[in-house]
């Protein structure tokens, strides 16, 4: 519940003020005092204590002035960060969300990022269930006007987010996840959204989050039978987008495409029986098999010159470096369906999550981003994320020490 350690958000301009009254800077930060000194693994009355700390945020989310807010939303987050807070907030996360929303919905552009950050941070902690359903439903709303409106480009970029953590977290079928994705894909190509009158592009940083986004949600999918004919146009349109002057929207449209590829959504064939179901003939199957196998070629082929770019005067080698990398990665799944392999120690000498396949590391590099510094806590002791990596370690546990003194 609260705001990245991200200077992204930390540095979003808005209405609200900026600067800390010191009474409200004092309460507030000798809350967030209070709670990092906690040892929280054992000893009812620190459970106790952590309590009463996260009762002065909530009670600052109710105050006028913006600085307390954002203030109590930013230790908030550090808070979500360092320890994993279910036990706490299971009975509490109604009145969190709705003061959350309302931040967004009313706050400067540095309250509603740092909003949109705690509820996803929110959704993690309270994992799979029926409070994250709730949360991805009185959400989602909200989330989708902010992106309707076009406001500040960090305000979207938070919004994408916070919908694509929500909904990866709480949607309950395909149905709710397309919705989400289709709020993203408006943006990211606006001719196929509702709002044909007044198109927009995206700059380029709100482009290359919002195809992260829409990405990271799209890995849920491999479960659901999928109809090709739906994936021509969205593959065509990431297609070109390999050709950007933006270096990351040219990365993260190759990852969207790479995951295209793994989920067979390129494949024609795959989906031969479905065609028939579907009452298609041989004539459209056999136009669009070719019609994918010439996108196919044209993808290899961009990235293996993306693979191969030259560097040129004054560009950013560690950018370029990393994009040649993805490339070449990209390209050696294509041609010869090598899978990407990467792996992150979580504790002691034995105890690593290893991915080895494009969903996987699309869902590791963002909820990594998304969760900062917390990520290796939440690796070690969230169940949600425990679940997501398959993860089974001699050293992390699936309940909280909170919810151990509960019990």
């Amino acid at each position: 519940m609260g705001k990245s350690k991200r200077s992204k958000v930390r540095g979003g301009g808005g209405g609200g003020d900026d600067l800390i009254d010191s009474s409200d800077a004092d309460s507030v930060g000798s809350s967030s005092t209070a709670l990092s000194d906690l040892s929280i693994s054992y000893a009812t009355e620190h459970l106790n204590s952590q309590e009463f700390v996260l009762d002065k945020y909530i009670d600052a989310l109710y105050e006028k002035r913006g600085s307390t807010r954002e203030a109590a939303l930013s230790q908030l987050a550090d808070a979500f960060e360092s320890f994993i807070l279910h036990g706490l907030v299971e009975n509490k996360y109604a009145t969190l969300l709705s003061l959350f929303n309302n931040s967004i919905k009313k706050g400067s552009t540095k309250e509603a990022c740092l909003a949109s950050r705690a509820i996803g941070l929110l959704a993690l902690t309270l994992g799979a269930d029926s409070s994250s359903h709730e949360i991805m439903e009185e959400s989602c709303a909200q989330l989708s006007r902010v992106l309707q409106t076009w406001p500040d480009a960090s305000k979207m970029i938070s919004a994408f987010d916070c919908l694509a953590v929500v909904t990866f977290v709480g949607a309950a079928d395909l149905a709710e996840t397309e919705l989400s994705l289709k709020a993203m894909w408006d943006v990211i190509h606006p001719k196929s959204g509702s709002n044909v009158g007044t198109i927009r592009k995206p700059k380029p940083p709100v482009l290359a989050a919002a195809i992260s986004a829409w990405t990271f949600l799209l890995t849920t999918i491999g479960s659901w039978r999928i109809n090709t004919d739906n994936w021509k146009e969205p593959i065509t349109f990431l297609s070109t987008l390999l050709g950007a002057e933006d270096r990351a929207v040219r990365m993260a449209s190759g990852e969207a495409l790479a995951l295209c590829f793994e989920l067979n959504l390129l494949d024609v064939s795959f989906y031969e029986d479905g065609d028939v179901e579907n009452g298609g003939t041989g004539g459209s199957r056999s136009k669009l098999f070719l019609d994918m196998q010439a996108l196919k070629a044209k993808i290899s082929s961009l990235a293996s010159n993306l693979s191969m770019e030259a560097g040129g005067k004054g560009a950013d080698k560690k950018n370029l470096t990393d994009q040649r990398d993805l490339f070449q990665r990209i390209l050696d799944f294509v041609k010869y369906g090598e899978c990407p392999q990467e792996s992150v120690k979580i504790s002691g000498k034995r105890d690593v999550l290893r991915v080895s396949s494009w969903s996987e590391l699309i869902q590791l590099n963002f909820l990594r981003r998304f969760l900062g510094k917390g990520f290796l806590k939440h690796v070690q002791e969230n169940g949600l994320l425990q679940d997501v990596f398959d993860i089974k370690t001699d050293t992390a546990e699936t309940l909280s020490s909170i919810d151990k003194v509960r019990n």
